[in-house]
């Protein structure tokens, strides 16, 4: 359904990017952000996804700025590659990947006509709530099990936009006492916990769970269309 573009960023870099476009005049557009594994099979799925519910889905390549082209799997062998790349990239001078992202709003939003929303996983969690608090032109965030969200840093922030946050119940990278922590400091934000580990919405890892991923993506739907239109 999709296809690989080029996104440029304010300070000129170009970014691949996944592009998945609806049948039709877009309702709006969804900016898709990678786990710690690349634009791989699964992200391009879940761009895929949204694009067929009516939505222009871009999904940047997060780690390009560190290296290129990368898409892994779900092995331990990957999960510590990838783990490296996030630690390079969280490592580059500001805004490093953030202004990536600001590029692959504003093209979504000139794309599509209408209102921009972003979603997360994982380590693209973490980077979707920092988009709600500090990038312009969007509506909605929706980060999923987002490593970090819940650390004092990033509980201190405030975010521009509505927020809906899933958080999986037995996540041993995200103690649940930290989420009510997340949850009291924001009351705004809309948190979701489900029975399920990390990485939930993902079918191609073992904590895939598919009752708790459609329950998640049906909210997540509900509130792109209440505040994309």
């Amino acid at each position: 359904m999709g296809t690989m573009i080029e996104l440029q960023s304010a300070e000129g870099t170009r970014v691949p990017a996944y592009e998945a476009r609806p049948a039709g005049t877009p309702k709006g557009a969804v900016v898709v952000l990678q786990e710690i594994f690349g634009v791989n099979s699964h992200i391009r799925a879940v761009a895929d996804g949204y694009a067929a519910e009516g939505y222009l889905a871009v999904a940047p390549a997060a780690f390009h700025r560190v290296k290129p082209g990368v898409e892994l799997g779900y092995t331990e062998a990957d999960m510590g590659e990838g783990f490296g790349y996030k630690t390079a990239v969280e490592a580059l001078p500001a805004p490093g990947v953030m202004q990536d992202i600001q590029a692959a709003i504003d093209h979504a939003a000139k794309v599509s006509g209408g209102k921009v929303g972003i979603v997360g996983y994982c380590w693209g969690g973490l980077l979707t709530w920092r988009a709600a608090c500090t990038l312009t032109g969007l509506s909605a965030a929706a980060p999923y099990y987002g490593g970090g969200v819940t650390t004092e840093a990033e509980i201190a922030r405030q975010p521009r936009v509505p927020v809906m946050a899933h958080f999986a119940e037995e996540d041993k990278w995200i103690p649940l006492d930290s989420v009510e922590a997340f949850q009291r400091a924001q009351p705004q934000v809309q948190v979701f916990t489900y029975a399920a580990h990390h990485g939930f919405n993902c079918d191609q890892r073992g904590s895939g769970h598919a009752p708790s991923a459609q329950l998640a993506r049906e909210r997540t739907l509900a509130f792109f269309k209440q505040h994309l239109g």
